[in-house]
């Protein structure tokens, strides 16, 4: 499997054929149990991002919630009117119980600034 500049290398000399094709060049293939090929499209792009220089945060569980699932960083309002950010959501930000935020309205977006801080 190629990776860094080895890989956008490739990824330019291929130019433009299929992703199928793009992936099996680059070496991101194994075998399933009854020898079919499979082809490791998630692997090869986080290869590709990571190559240039986007860091998914794999390492330190960045970005990822209970059971490995990547947060969707969309959020809900309830049928009681309240909003609900999620335990996974407060943790990547470290954030503890009792911490307070001033609340912001915008034109399409509200802002939390955590009390006594400078809005940037």
């Amino acid at each position: 499997m190629l990776t860094g500049s080895e890989l956008l290398a490739k990824v330019k000399e291929l130019g433009d054929v299929s992703k199928s094709e793009l992936v099996r060049s680059c070496g991101y293939v194994s075998s399933k149990k009854d020898g079919a090929e499979r082809l490791n499209f998630t692997a090869f792009y986080e290869a590709l991002l990571e190559a240039k220089g986007l860091s998914l945060g794999e390492g330190s569980g960045k970005g990822r919630g209970k059971g490995g699932r990547t947060l969707s960083y969309v959020a809900t309002v309830q049928g009681n009117g309240n909003l609900l950010i999620g335990k996974a959501y407060t943790a990547l930000l470290d954030l503890k119980p009792g911490d307070e935020f001033e609340i912001k309205l915008g034109r399409k977006q509200i802002k939390l600034i955590p009390a006594g801080a400078e809005e940037e």
